[in-house]
């Protein structure tokens, strides 16, 4: 059942702390929103990344987001206790540009999530 409109707020207000994160090059806050048995899946530059989410932590730090990065959150569903959430990505890195899912979940009361998956923008992979 789809859950009550406010409630998609509060999923956008988790996945910001993705955003934040990325843009400012700074994992701590994606910390807060992702579990630590939370998985990673995409291909970057063309090459499969699959696993932990410590990857994208260590991505975020390492790499700064760039002085033209901009995202976009969309929350595609909301139901009762799963949510989708696509975030639109452009200039990460100065160069890259994705589409993520998050697959959150609400645990405890609290939207956490569980999975991350994404696409690069074939345009953007450096080869």
């Amino acid at each position: 059942m789809r859950d009550k409109i406010m409630e998609y707020a509060a999923v956008e207000e988790a996945a910001a702390k993705f955003v934040k994160s990325v843009a400012e090059g700074n994992s701590e806050y994606a910390k807060d929103l992702f579990t630590s048995d939370a998985v990673l899946f995409g291909m970057l530059d063309g090459v499969l990344e699959h696993g932990s989410i410590e990857q994208f932590y260590h991505n975020v730090d390492t790499v700064g987001a760039g002085d033209n990065f901009k995202a976009r959150i969309d929350v595609l569903a909301v139901e009762e206790t799963v949510a989708v959430v696509r975030v639109l990505e452009e200039g990460w890195g100065g160069r890259i540009d994705f589409t993520d899912f998050l697959l959150l979940l609400k645990l405890d009361g609290e939207w956490k999530c569980v999975a991350k998956a994404y696409n690069q923008n074939s345009n953007t992979i450096k080869k």
